[in-house]
């Protein structure tokens, strides 16, 4: 190995003590692969095992907690204990690679296509629609709803632990309904749920509390437990980057093994919100690094763009796209040979790459493919 790459290799141990063998993590993307029963499939279990030999550690696609949230067509499900063998596929498939396996657990709230959930009804934090032409009202979830929404992320949490997995990521990123709670466009309302900032904070900060209390209460091993998060959004009113810092001080303040900031672009600068010219990942590194471990993602691609986002700071580097191109890419990094690295996508090596077919029709077909966000 060249040497300047060693420090991508140290170990980690989280606040959990969950060890991790490099710094080098599977960024979650959709694959829409999955059964429509919401189980897992052959093809799917091979991809993530073809990407688990390297890496530190693989977070999964995301997995709705409940029918009403599943939010992508061929998404994989975890919202009912008949899912855990499912669930323990890939698990298993990746921890026997070497890997530390991480599922994400979402709720899509608003974003979830009508056709996807029960009875077409869409939910979210207030009855205000997503913006882009066309986009269904949802329905403003009641108390009680919220409540069992809470419940069942830990629920989720649970199945989670059962099938082998050694942690969970919260997925309050990307504009699901976490994120559709704490944003000033998607809640508009007035209850303990809504109205200021911190009413605004409440629902995902109760599910963080739920998902510790699972953990605590079933884990027989060190649990990882991470959260992900959009810095800002692009809509107005929509969470600047003050926000953002609101947000975090608050999730810093939990004891969570890791923030995972959702960037399209690593060295991407604030909107709004920051009279700061840094890169929002430097704003946020230097704002709750000591507290809390931060993973930074966004069009990494060879070894030296990794280097260089790791030498900001941030002991994580999430790869997303890159992995699909180039399933070897840590270990040509480990054996010295970051010179073969591919950084794009051959369009003949569906076989050699081991992708399911409908993530690879979404490759081929996209010019600038993207499968989900990093």
């Amino acid at each position: 190995m060249n040497s300047k790459y060693a420090p991508l290799f140290e170990s980690f141990t989280f606040p959990s003590g969950v060890e991790v063998k490099n710094r080098v993590v599977m960024a979650p993307m959709t694959n829409f692969s999955s059964n429509a029963d919401g189980t897992v499939t052959d093809a799917e279990v091979k991809y993530y095992a073809r990407r688990s030999d390297g890496v530190g550690m693989v977070v999964t696609a995301c997995t709705y907690v409940t029918a009403n949230g599943k939010g992508f067509q061929g998404e994989f499900g975890g919202d009912r204990d008949e899912l855990i063998p499912s669930l323990k596929q890939v698990a298993t498939a990746i921890k026997e690679k070497g890997a530390k396996a991480v599922l994400q657990i979402f709720h899509g709230g608003r974003q979830c296509p009508p056709e996807l959930v029960p009875n077409g009804e869409i939910v979210s934090a207030s009855a205000v629609p997503a913006e882009g032409n066309g986009k269904p009202v949802p329905r403003e979830l009641t108390d009680q709803e919220i409540e069992s929404i809470i419940h069942d992320f830990g629920e989720t949490t649970r199945r989670a632990i059962e099938a082998g997995y050694d942690g969970v990521e919260i997925h309050g990123a990307n504009g699901y309904l976490l994120q559709q709670f704490f944003s000033p466009h998607s809640n508009r309302r007035e209850d303990r749920w809504g109205g200021s900032i911190e009413k605004r904070l409440t629902f995902p900060l109760a599910v963080v509390d739920e998902v510790k209390k699972v953990a605590a209460e079933h884990a027989k091993a060190p649990f990882i437990i991470g959260y992900r998060f959009s810095p800002e959004e692009p809509e107005t009113p929509g969470i600047t980057m003050a926000e953002t810092l609101v947000l975090i001080d608050a999730l810093a303040d939990k004891n969570l093994d890791y923030l995972h900031v959702s960037l399209q672009e690593f060295w991407s600068k604030p909107r709004r919100g920051a009279e700061d010219s840094r890169a929002r990942i430097e704003i946020i590194q230097e704002r709750v690094g000591d507290k809390v471990s931060v993973i930074g993602v966004g069009a990494l691609y060879t070894a030296d763009d990794v280097l260089k986002a790791f030498q900001s700071g941030v002991p994580f580097i999430a790869m997303g796209r890159e992995l699909i191109i180039d399933p070897d890419w840590v270990q040509k990094v480990k054996e010295g040979r970051e010179a073969e690295i591919v950084t794009k996508i051959d369009k003949s090596k569906q076989q050699d790459l081991v992708v399911p077919d409908p993530l690879w029709q979404a490759i081929i077909h996209s010019p600038g493919w993207f499968p989900g966000i990093e």
